[in-house]
């Protein structure tokens, strides 16, 4: 069949595809499609849905909404896609409502009083435009569908001088759409009185680590409103390119750096800027005279205090620390009460149910819609996946370039400076040619078979031997010369290929990475060689940021006499960054270089078994042993010294980091428990697939995931089992990276050949990989100016007021879809955890009240389960959504307001909001909800009691449910008999 131009398209036979319903079924098919049978293969059964017939309905449905609603010609034709009905306006006791739609044709054919069929080629089926069943019906649905694509016009989605928004309007689909939603008349909710006693322990439970996640949060500043670089009043230098073009004229042409007013260079003293083309002359536009003078001491005080934790304090004679962070025992506690709950078997369940029931969900969304999504992402002009910003959100730096790239630079350098002495070994200097000759190689004998250091069939399962394949030719002294930032040559060689890395990079222009480099915790020195290496050497981008690694090496520095405690490892990984807080110009490039550091990394391979050879887990000063303190032990006390850094950094208005480790790669998946409480993202989180409740909050707040298949396939799982799809589908925050390009990949541009295999092995569409082209963005830590001008200016907000289709290519349809979708999860939990004597009594219009308007308005479907506020200080739903704009001017004004919200229902990117200065003190109890204001759900599937199956009336018992409150521990039957432990 031709393409599809403008609706219509023409066959070979000159009959137009509209009237293809009234043509007999041999005459309309082309040769290549007719009929052959076999004996074990009905060719015309296996077409009865084809593509051909779906994009025959797609035609005809659009010839009926131009003939029944007057549509534009020139728009994308709109399917009908709700599997509930929306109740439209009515007078009260209007009971002529419709029956439910179904999501396949035959179904909604029969439900509007149609002929059932399997063919389209029905004439009677297809003569629907004189039927008023059907005329109804397509009205309600194309004005919903009509007013959902129009939710980006308004961007504050509620307003006090219009009605609230309401889902059954302005939604794709009701918020029962395809759920375990009681199916009575016209999808009525049902009454309170049904909810399972079993599920309420069950949400409380939930709802408790989430609220555990997020004092956490709050305590170290990782929320996305804490970070002062995300003010537009950063200064971002060197400054990235102008827009080439740019349709909306949004900034002046002179406005491409942002430079607060006080630091603008006077006129007396004028500033010439060097500008240079992307891809040539690298960090050639930076100086360092330009970041002078910086900024003077701090009044403030730090010092190590006896949990090996280093504290800040007001002054000398305050012995108050600015921020308490929980103790060891009680981090402890909390991880403790995760991992039970994540083992409980109801609670298990329960999260496995949702995420398959959330999957199942986008697996129909794509049925229904997925035409629509590739018409709207069609309309956008210039844009399409390979010119939407993409961010490698996980990167080791040592291993950024191709084994191709880094033979012929080696192989360069053998040809051009064979007598520059590179090393000092066994009490001589060693030139570059003497150093091969010892290995008895020349530079002809160099390939990549002799580099061997692609990661093949002998790594799997051997992390031992994948560490080697970081040494050229299987020689360390290689590596020493061609790959470490702090030896004989101070690292040069390994900066001219990180410069011809970001060469390529900027070339792009539209790939952007994170590069995690290693800082070991030897030695205190090593944060001042990094910063130098980095300054020195010039390597700054707008494509390029860093984290820090930290390999968890304990046992190898205490064995080789290095370190006399692990207390000795924390003195030395922050003890420089206190000081360079306290007082910049004591380490002036260190602190030029942590304006461009995002976070920490935790390194090293999970699958190590971890000896507990303690009750109870020591302080770091009296851990002398040569054990390896355990994967939580490390991740505790990096967030607890990070997040004592990052409130000092905050007042002075220096930007904060964020914990992003290696979790879930391999190991125990108990390193995932320790990541969801104290770490804002992870890398990898393959291991998600075997615990359902981790995965299941992972979801709901919305914590980044970044994973690499490439990687796993040839480590620890293969290509196919992996659970990134699934992942994806279910909605999680995922995005891809590349990991180990040096190792696993063969191409130029490494991310791009990751999304290519994702995109050919899991048959991902466009719009698919510009989600996760997205999600890359909104975890990535690059400043909200630049996440602004590559997502859109309100990038920061949820849903679809969020999106900017024109830069992302994401369609308005599939984030509708993941914002409502999340947004009913949230409403589910938030409902049955909450104590029933705070519910609002139920009027008969409320119980009247359908489904799909039973939402309210956007201002409800933030839901307010955690609150650092005193009751009397904190805002309602409607008060915090009405405030959400763009961020705040300047760093100061980033500690004026409070968040009530999980962090991913205000942003999916983590970008920000105001942040808030009252966060630095513990967090109090949360305060009351008030419930009806959001999505509701019943009949969840599974976690149905027994009783509850064969008709017990416990739940109507009001004496019953006394029993059950008085005890919350056990649930009783009429009789008094325990029937159930939670």
């Amino acid at each position: 069949m031709n393409p599809v131009e403008d609706g219509t398209a023409t066959l070979e036979d000159g009959v137009e595809d509209n009237d293809v319903a009234f043509v007999s079924s041999d005459e309309e098919m082309l040769p290549r499609d007719r009929q052959r049978r076999t004996h074990s293969y009905n060719y015309a059964y296996e077409k009865s849905m084809s593509l051909a017939e779906a994009k025959l309905f797609y035609q005809r449905h659009q010839e009926a909404s131009r003939a029944h609603e007057g549509a534009d010609p020139s728009r994308s034709p709109i399917l009908s896609h709700h599997s509930v009905p929306v109740k439209t306006a009515t007078t009260a006791g209007t009971d002529d409502a419709l029956s439910s739609m179904a999501a396949s044709v035959g179904s909604l054919k029969s439900s509007a009083g149609f002929t059932s069929s399997t063919s389209i080629h029905d004439p009677a089926a297809a003569d629907t435009s004189n039927n008023p069943a059907y005329a109804r019906m397509h009205e309600s649905l194309q004005a919903a569908d009509q007013s959902a694509r129009n939710q980006v016009l308004q961007p504050g989605l509620t307003s006090s001088e219009t009605a609230p928004y309401s889902f059954a309007s302005h939604s794709i689909y009701g918020v029962g759409a395809g759920i375990a939603v009681h199916h009575g008349m016209e999808g009525y909710l049902p009454s309170d009185d049904a909810v399972n006693a079993e599920l309420e322990i069950v949400c409380r439970k939930i709802r408790n680590i989430l609220e555990q996640r997020n004092k956490y949060m709050q305590l170290s500043l990782q929320g996305p409103d804490c970070n002062p670089k995300d003010s537009p009043r950063w200064p971002i230098y060197p400054s990235p390119p102008e827009p080439v073009w740019d349709a909306e004229k949004e900034r002046p042409k002179n406005e491409d750096k942002v430079v607060p007013e006080d630091q603008e260079p006077r006129a007396s003293e004028p500033r010439t800027r060097k500008r240079r083309k992307m891809g040539q002359d690298i960090g050639e536009d930076f100086d360092m005279e330009d970041l002078l003078p910086l900024p003077g001491p701090s009044s403030s005080v730090f010092q190590l205090d006896s949990s090996s934790v280093y504290q800040v304090y007001e002054g000398e004679e305050s012995n108050r620390p600015i921020v308490q962070i929980p103790s060891l025992r009680d981090f402890y506690m909390d991880l403790d009460t995760l991992t039970e709950v994540s083992t409980d078997g109801p609670v298990k369940s329960f999260a496995f149910k949702r995420l398959s029931y959330l999957e199942g969900k986008f697996q129909l969304h794509t049925l229904l819609n997925e035409y629509q999504e590739l018409a709207d992402s069609k309309k956008v002009p210039h844009r399409d996946f390979y010119n939407v910003r993409k961010v490698d959100t996980h990167v080791h730096h040592s291993a950024c370039m191709n084994q191709k790239h880094l033979l012929r630079f080696i192989k360069s350098k053998m040809k051009k400076s064979p007598d520059e002495v590179v090393l000092f070994r066994d009490g001589k200097h060693l030139t570059l040619k003497e150093v091969f000759e010892s290995i008895n190689l020349t530079a002809y004998d160099l390939s990549i078979d002799t580099l061997d250091m692609h990661a093949h069939k002998d790594s799997f399962h051997r992390f031992d031997k994948f560490n080697l394949k970081y040494n050229p030719v299987g020689e360390s002294r290689l590596r020493e010369i061609f790959l470490k930032t702090d030896n004989f040559i101070q690292g040069r060689y390994l900066a001219e290929i990180t410069k011809e890395v970001i060469s390529d990079l900027e070339s792009s222009k539209y790939q952007m990475v994170e590069w995690r480099i290693s800082i070991y915790g030897r030695s205190v020195e090593e944060w001042d060689k990094l910063a130098a290496w980095v300054v020195d050497n010039k390597l700054f981008s707008p494509n390029v940021r860093w984290l820090i690694q930290v390999p968890r090496l304990y046992d190898v520095y205490k064995s080789s006499g290095m370190v006399q405690s692990f207390e000795d490892v924390i003195k030395n990984l922050f003890q420089p960054l206190f000081e360079v807080t306290q007082d910049p110009s004591s380490h002036p490039k260190l602190h030029v270089f942590l304006q461009r550091v995002i976070g920490f990394d935790s390194v090293d391979d999970e699958s190590k078994a971890e000896r507990r050879l303690y009750k109870k887990y020591p302080i770091p000063r009296d851990w002398n042993t040569k054990q390896n303190p355990p994967y939580s032990y490390w991740i505790y006390f990096m967030f607890a010294n990070m997040a004592s850094l990052n409130c000092w950094r905050q007042r002075r208005g220096f930007n904060t980091f964020v914990l992003r480790p290696h979790c879930g790669e391999a190991g125990d998946p108990d390193h995932l428990a320790a990541g969801f409480l104290a770490c804002h993202s992870i890398s990898h989180g393959i291991h998600l697939r075997k615990v359902p409740l981790l995965q299941y909050v992972y979801y709901l707040d919305r914590i980044g995931i970044a994973m690499s298949p490439l990687s796993n396939n040839a480590l620890f799982l293969t290509y196919d089992k992996n659970p990134f799809a699934s992942f994806f589908r279910k909605g999680l925050n995922v995005s891809l990276s590349t990991d180990d390009p040096l190792q696993f990949a063969f191409t130029k541009e490494p991310l791009m050949e990751e999304y290519a295999v994702a995109a050919q092995i899991y048959k991902l569409s466009a719009v698919d990989m510009c989600e996760l082209a997205k999600n890359s963005v909104d975890q990535s830590g690059f400043e909200l100016a630049l996440k602004q001008r590559w997502l859109g200016p309100q990038c920061y907000l949820p849903g679809v007021a969020g999106n900017n289709v024109a830069k992302s290519n994401v369609p308005d349809l599939r984030e509708a879809f993941r914002h409502e979708t999340y947004l009913a999860e949230l409403s589910l939990i938030e409902r049955y955890s909450t104590p029933k004597h705070l519910f609002r009594t139920k009027t008969a219009a409320d119980r009247a009240m359908p489904v799909t308007a039973s939402i309210g308005s956007f201002s409800n479907t933030h839901i307010p389960y955690i609150t650092t506020e005193s009751p009397s200080q904190s805002k309602s739903p409607a008060t915090r959504a009405s405030s959400l704009a763009p961020p705040a001017s300047d760093p100061a004004s980033l500690s004026n307001s409070q968040t009530l919200l999980p962090e991913s229902a205000l942003s999916h990117s983590g970008s920000p909001a105001p942040a808030s200065q009252d966060l630095l003190q513990p967090s109090s109890s949360p305060i009351p909800l008030v419930a009806g204001s959001l999505p509701e759900q019943k009949i969840i599937p599974g976690l149905v009691h027994e009783r509850t199956r064969k008709g017990s009336t416990y739940s109507n018992s009001s004496t019953a449910r006394a029993d059950f409150h008085s005890s919350p521990g056990k649930q009783r039957d009429s009789d008094g008999n325990d029937y159930g432990v939670i």
